[in-house]
């Protein structure tokens, strides 16, 4: 009887290419990080449950991943609880941990438990999956890597600046074109005030960072349902479709929102960053968008968004400042900035681009064909020293036909295959074939290490 074999919705299994080619992200992203002077971290794949919640706005909570107690869950809840608790309560009795949600909050609660260690500002990067129970779709994925750098222990706004050259360099090394979107959260406290609704902050944060996905009228539909009167919609909608260049917007906004002082401040803290912008001129194009939110509850300061410049998509690289995302775990006034970027999205926008180097599909450089008992011998020798020498490499398990061989050489991409019968052994020579080219030549497995890998240096190879 056939089983029917799956994985959940939202998690993916990886090939050996794609693995190679993500590899080549992580490389390139990690090297970025310790240019800039960034120091690694991990923290543990499930946190306590108590750690995430609350942290990430109604909406996060409902798609954090809970972890149910082990043995009997259920022990101490009565039945009369099970009837009529509710599932968010229920869910705190029979579950005490969670799998993370981001890298941010865990490392909040890095940084308040290692606070006598560290010296700060503290400067850390992680490269670690998280997990959210969300829907399914396009560059959304339920299990996906996020690749974060932090600044925390400093109020300076050249954090933030460093944070946009850090995107700027990843992206241009991967060859992606982006532009970096620019908000502040103090801009959006200032707006709810003037248009009358300082206490529908976190309703006109979470309603307008979707006005991308749902456009503009299902966005004043949305702020409607929440209370939003129609007289604070219609003062907001200026704001939204508000145009021209950065220094334009600011200056409108500013006569906007002048009157109000956290308002005031966060266009006091754009104008500054815009200035150090100008002065270290990133390639990519960064713009103030003032229906940029990001929903999570934690930022204070300016937020940052990333998006790609040529295929349609959600933001592959995103962040901002957090003032005191530690003082809820006993560590207050510690302020950091940091981004993260989204390793799957930016892995699918790669892949959809044609932009991983051709390298990045090959693992196996040369393939050793089995001939028999005797050629696998001299085979095996000439295979040591080529991963003696650090070339990728392998041996054909069998004696099997030829034909099998070459065609297992091409089924995993293998640019190169050694060939030795007894002619060339007695020669102490190998025949190297260029699978690409079906060029032929003998030579000794010294001239063979130096074809296939030129860059090879002569010591490491063993004669």
């Amino acid at each position: 009887m056939a089983v029917n074999v799956s994985i959940p919705k939202g998690t993916r299994d990886f090939t050996p290419i794609e693995i190679k080619r993500r590899k080549h992200i992580f490389e390139i992203i990690e090297n970025e990080f310790q240019v800039f002077g960034y120091r690694p971290i991990e923290t543990p794949a499930m946190e306590n449950l108590s750690t995430l919640t609350g942290k990430y706005g109604e909406e996060g909570d409902r798609l954090i991943f809970k972890i149910l107690n082990s043995g009997d869950f259920l022990d101490g809840v009565q039945d009369t609880e099970l009837k009529k608790i509710s599932t968010a309560k229920l869910a705190n009795k029979i579950c005490e941990k969670a799998l993370r949600y981001d890298l941010t909050v865990p490392f909040a609660r890095y940084v308040t438990m290692n606070r006598n260690n560290i010296t700060f500002p503290f400067r850390r990067y992680q490269i670690q999956p998280v997990w959210r129970a969300d829907r399914p779709q396009k560059g959304r994925y339920r299990e996906f890597y996020q690749c974060d750098v932090d600044v925390i222990g400093s109020n300076s706004l050249l954090c933030e600046v460093d944070m946009i050259q850090v995107i700027d360099k990843v992206f241009e090394q991967l060859g992606l074109k982006v532009v970096i979107k620019l908000n502040n959260r103090k801009i959006l406290s200032g707006i709810a005030e003037v248009i009358g609704a300082p206490d529908k902050i976190i309703d006109i944060t979470v309603a307008i960072d979707k006005i991308e996905k749902i456009g503009l009228e299902k966005v004043n539909q949305e702020l409607q349902s929440k209370g939003l009167s129609a007289e604070s919609i219609a003062k907001l909608q200026p704001i939204l479709t508000l145009k021209g260049t950065n220094e334009a917007k600011l200056k409108k906004i500013k006569t906007i929102i002048g009157k109000t002082e956290t308002g005031l401040k966060g266009n006091e803290e754009l104008t500054q960053i815009f200035t150090y912008i100008k002065s270290i001129k990133p390639k990519a194009k960064v713009e103030l968008d003032l229906t940029l939110a990001r929903g999570l509850d934690y930022y204070t300061g300016a937020i940052i968004e990333v998006k790609a410049k040529d295929v349609e998509m959600g933001s592959i690289c995103g962040g901002g400042r957090y003032d005191n995302l530690t003082g809820v775990f006993g560590l207050p006034d510690v302020s950091g900035v940091g981004v993260s970027f989204g390793a799957d999205r930016i892995y699918d926008l790669m892949n959809e681009l044609h932009l991983f180097p051709e390298e990045s599909g090959i693992s196996t450089r040369v393939l050793f064909i089995n001939f028999g008992s005797e050629e696998e011998i001299f085979a095996l020798q000439g295979l040591t020293q080529m991963r003696d020498a650090g070339v990728a490499s392998e041996l054909y398990p069998e004696p099997a036909k030829l034909k099998k061989q070459l065609a297992y050489a091409n089924a995993h991409n293998i640019p190169w295959v050694a060939m030795a019968g007894s002619e060339e052994i007695s020669q102490d020579l190998f025949k190297l074939k260029n699978m690409s080219t079906g060029k032929e030549q003998l030579m000794c497995i010294e001239n063979l290490i130096l074809e296939v890998f030129p860059d090879v240096e002569m010591q490491l190879i063993k004669v």
